[in-house]
């Protein structure tokens, strides 16, 4: 990972490196202000060697105290030293005094310093004196040999033990900075590594990474939408109806020879916003002044003509299947201009219809009519049907949901267009920036198993219908 990687992770997880570091500073405060204030006294011993006349002797005896201070230091704490400190007290333990008890040997020199921690500060300097006035009788036991009255080496007191003058433990500053840098180093790990683990697409280079087509529009999350999913809906100037119109301009530098365009909207999966998208896209481009025609070619289980309210029993199909004339079944939603041609009965062979020399005759007649014909396909990985239908147009519109499509799922749906040689035109980045909370529609598993329900009896219908025919 490069830096500007670091830098993008800690924009885009910033909160959870925040909560993270929070949470430990407060569990380092809590510690540290719970925690039983402990006092510790010092005492200081010299050891030195046995008085000597010549420079060489003393010599030798200087590095002979050298060597044993370190291993006094080591003496100190031994169960044996403890044992004789309990017995000189009488009141205290000496599996707890070897808990509380620690030395330390200045280095170059001979001085050990004994220091013993405790509650009470009281305590803890008749602690340390003790433990230094056992240890002085100590060294001289150990070091006098058998048969002799003077030790080789002896250990004198220096310094008494020393009054604490204020706790020593807990630090409240030294804990709390560890704790926040602690914290901070925490959240950003954890950040970093859910980054490496989460292959969803939330940004325009995760798109680039999937797929060399351009990014040519983001639709920000609107949680109204599950209950007003069509910009007919919201006011002129909401978020949402004007990040369709970025989408419907930059669509127009798409194919810009090309005098009326094809365009298949379609996804990676069912529930990433492809049929919502595909008849906002559509409306923008009526509402300005583009004739356009949208066509709802999910054959297995449409969705787009009821949000637009048209009843679907005639459409496609029946047009594919010669019961009826195109002009019959074309809708037009006086409100805002656009054409709709529903998806007609639900048959039990979708591909082949798609692929039909009647379905490419009638793109071409669909082309010839209209500036802009924008098709709802079934999305690419489930079913063959976007696919077929992208390689009969002028190519794929992919809708990306922020945060739940993968990388993969992307790069793969890429492939599935490119393997009928058709390739996308752009990519749209829907329910941007993610919120954690998911839409109400979506296909579930039934994709390819079943069929969609027909239309309710009596239900509304909204524009207006040529005659049908008596067989439709």
């Amino acid at each position: 990972m490069e830096l500007r990687d670091y830098a993008r992770i800690l924009r885009r997880r910033w909160a959870s490196i925040v909560v993270i570091a929070a949470v430990v500073l407060g569990a380092a405060a809590a510690w540290t202000f719970t925690a039983t204030p402990q006092y510790a006294s010092t005492a200081s011993l010299y050891v030195t060697t046995t008085d000597s006349e010549s420079a060489s002797e003393s010599y030798q005896g200087g590095l002979l105290s050298v060597q044993k201070v370190t291993s006094f230091a080591e003496l100190v704490g031994k169960r044996t030293v403890a044992e004789e400190v309990a017995a000189e007290l009488g009141d205290v333990d000496a599996d707890d005094l070897l808990d509380r008890v620690s030395t330390n040997v200045i280095p170059e020199t001979v001085i050990l310093e004994i220091t013993v921690t405790d509650p009470d500060p009281a305590e803890a300097q008749r602690l340390t004196q003790t433990y230094a006035e056992v240890m002085v009788d100590f060294v001289r036991r150990v070091e006098t040999l058998e048969g002799e009255t003077t030790a080789l080496v002896n250990a004198t007191i220096v310094d008494a033990a020393s009054e604490p003058g204020g706790p020593v433990s807990p630090q409240p500053v030294r804990n709390l900075a560890l704790g926040l840098v602690l914290g901070l180093l925490l959240g950003v790990g954890i950040a970093v590594l859910r980054e490496l683990l989460d292959t969803s697409i939330s940004s325009a280079e995760d798109v680039s990474t999937s797929t060399d087509a351009p990014l040519l529009g983001a639709i920000t999350f609107d949680a109204a939408a599950r209950t007003k999913p069509l910009i007919t809906s919201l006011d002129s100037h909401a978020p949402r109806v004007e990040a369709f119109r970025v989408l419907r301009t930059n669509l127009q530098f798409v194919d810009v020879d090309v005098p009326s365009k094809v365009f298949v909207v379609t996804s990676a999966l069912p529930g990433e916003g492809k049929t919502t998208t595909s008849v906002n896209l559509a409306i923008t481009l009526a509402q300005a002044g583009t004739k356009t025609l949208l066509v709802e070619c999910d054959l297995r289980r449409p969705k787009a003509s009821a949000l637009v309210d048209i009843d679907h029993a005639v459409g496609v199909t029946t047009v594919l299947v010669g019961k009826v004339a195109l002009d019959d079944v074309i809708v037009r939603d006086d409100a805002t201009g656009l054409d709709v041609l529903p998806s007609g009965a639900i048959p039990p062979n979708p591909a082949e219809l798609l692929q039909s020399r009647a379905m490419a005759e009638l793109l071409a007649d669909l082309r010839s009519r209209y500036d802009v014909v924008v098709i709802d396909a079934p999305p690419l990985l489930p079913v063959t049907d976007a696919a077929l239908l992208a390689a009969q147009s002028d190519g794929a519109l992919l809708v990306v949901r922020h945060g739940k499509t993968t990388r993969d799922q992307l790069a793969q749906a890429v492939e599935r267009l490119e393997a009928v040689d058709a390739h996308p035109v752009g990519t749209v980045l829907n329910m941007t920036p993610a919120r954690g909370r998911r839409g109400g529609y979506g296909y579930g598993y039934g994709y390819g198993y079943g069929y969609a329900p027909e239309p309710q009896p009596g239900a509304q219908k909204r524009g207006r219908r040529g005659k049908k025919s008596e067989g439709a």
